[in-house]
């Protein structure tokens, strides 16, 4: 029996991969001063755009149920399975959305919280993709899911907490303070929640965790990395530089989706990676 694979444009990743190996995404979308815009339709740099000029913070939101329900009995109406699986149901609520449209639809359904966002999404798709093309079982590809989600981490460093404490994501006062006082924070995510791991004035602040970060990758094996980014793509190529000869593989620079995009700001980016 054939297994079909389903995200969310939270997922950054290139179409032309997704293409490749029959990947669906679902998009979400944004709303910015009363107009919709789709995840999926989009140009490099647009929503950024959009968002210096927008009156109030974009809201985001995340693809309807009777979408999901669509979707799911489109690719099922040849008696595929399918695995959906989307960003932590700490940051939206998709995955819920996923799990109504699947009930709906009637189709053999597993719908998975990948516990992450962002490129960290993506190695748990890319690898039950490449496994569903093989000819793997469903729960051949799910065993392998919890496998990469186990070995990955998520790392996010922001120039202001202004988005994130608007959107509710952080505290007002913690957020207060920090932009009066210029602060770049690092996060990491952990079951769910993102976790400051370093904070600091300048942007001093991430070339000294990236060198702490780089430090700690000596003698480790890893298995791919992923780089994200909202706004100048500069500081991402320059981690690429520094962290290209830990990996076997080349590391994807992206724009990372406005979803991310709106609770980080301008000038964030994240650091994924996935070891052996």
């Amino acid at each position: 029996m054939t297994v079909k694979i389903v995200t969310d444009s939270s997922n950054t990743m290139e179409q032309d991969l997704a293409q490749e190996l029959g990947i669906t995404i679902v998009p979400l979308t944004s709303m910015v001063d009363g107009v919709v815009y789709s995840d999926l339709d989009l140009k490099e740099g647009q929503f950024l755009e959009l968002m210096r000029t927008s009156k109030t913070l974009p809201k985001t939101s995340q693809p309807p149920v009777g979408l999901f329900a669509e979707v799911f009995s489109d690719l099922a109406s040849d008696g595929s399975q399918i695995i959906a699986i989307h960003l932590s149901h700490a940051l939206s609520g998709t995955v819920e959305a996923a799990r109504q449209g699947a009930t709906l639809s009637g189709a053999d359904v597993t719908v998975v919280d990948s516990g992450y966002t962002d490129q960290a999404i993506k190695f748990q798709v890319v690898e039950a993709a490449r496994l569903a093309k093989a000819g793997a079982s469903k729960e051949e590809i799910l065993v392998a899911i919890e496998k990469v989600k186990e070995k990955t981490e998520l790392y996010i460093g922001v120039s202001t907490l202004e988005n994130l404490v608007k959107g509710g994501r952080i505290g007002r006062v913690t957020g207060l303070l920090s932009s009066l006082l210029n602060i770049r924070v690092i996060m990491t995510m952990k079951d769910h929640q993102l976790e400051p791991v370093a904070k600091g004035r300048g942007n001093k602040t991430f070339k000294k965790w990236l060198d702490e970060f780089v430090a700690g990758l000596q003698g480790k094996q890893v298995a791919e990395i992923g780089i994200s980014y909202a706004g100048s793509s500069a500081y991402a190529h320059e981690m690429k530089e520094r962290l290209q000869p830990f990996v076997p593989t080349p590391i994807s620079v992206l724009e990372t989706s406005s979803i991310i995009q709106t609770h980080t700001g301008e000038d964030a980016w994240a650091i994924l990676v996935r070891y052996e």
